[in-house]
């Protein structure tokens, strides 16, 4: 999607416009948690466990972690707690393997 758009030339994609689409990814992210724990304690429809993983694997890992702990939700459910251990060593060998490209001069 991101592609699109720079293709479409509504924006560049650059370091900063990378930045604050994550920020943006991650404080969405933080927000669902804790949205879908004040729901859950109205017993009120929740927000499917898909969202809170799509969201974590677009860039919201950071504050999907930071949600469930500062909400205290979801942090014993299995396998949605294997499912975000998963995007984010993936999120890691991810960034390590393009840092390693930068380096390299690839």
């Amino acid at each position: 999607m991101l592609l699109a758009y720079e293709i479409m030339g509504l924006f560049s994609l650059t370091p900063e416009t990378i930045a604050y689409a994550l920020i943006l990814v991650n404080l969405v992210s933080f927000a669902i948690f804790g949205i879908d724990k004040a729901l859950a304690e109205t017993g009120s429809r929740r927000i499917s466990e898909d969202t809170l993983v799509f969201w974590a694997a677009v860039g919201g890992t950071p504050g999907a972690f930071a949600g469930r702990a500062l909400f205290r939700h979801k942090t014993r459910k299995q396998p949605f707690s294997s499912y975000l251990k998963m995007i984010l060593a993936s999120q890691g060998a991810l960034l390590c393997f393009w840092v390693f490209t930068i380096y390299r001069g690839v």
